[in-house]
């Protein structure tokens, strides 16, 4: 029987920037992350309109780290804060978006992709509001 294949017999994988959405609780936070085994350089990610969080106080958007992040090593993630969800629905602003995500590898070849979310997917998830210390 052959052995298996295991991760660290697989060639490394070049720099890939996902940005993904992640509920936690009753929160909304962006994460921006790095699935490769290479590092990210000039990672810019571009959406189509305004997204608002923090109560309707703060553009996400226009985040420094939306506009340009330098280095996003291999496999790391920032996760970012957007809102609790209860506030973001009842603002009733639009819940879908498209960000356009672009970023150089190690060889200075530019990627990209763009990636479509909806977070009404998550205006009706059921949770339980507990504190870390409960």
């Amino acid at each position: 029987m052959p052995d298996a294949v295991t991760e660290h017999d697989l060639p490394p994988r070049e720099a890939d920037v996902i940005l993904d959405v992640d509920f936690d609780r009753g929160l909304l936070f962006l994460a921006l992350e790095n699935l490769g085994d290479a590092p990210a350089h000039a990672v810019r990610a571009r959406f189509d309109g305004p997204l608002t969080g923090l109560g309707g106080e703060r553009r996400i958007d226009r985040l420094q780290l939306c506009r340009r992040l330098e280095f996003l090593g291999p496999r790391r993630r920032i996760r970012v804060f957007l809102d609790r969800s209860a506030l973001f629905f009842a603002r009733e602003e639009r819940t879908d978006f498209e960000v356009r995500l672009t970023w150089r590898t190690d060889d200075g070849e530019r990627r990209s992709r763009t990636i479509r979310h909806d977070l009404g997917a998550y205006r009706d998830f059921p949770y339980l509001e507990v504190p870390d210390d409960g």
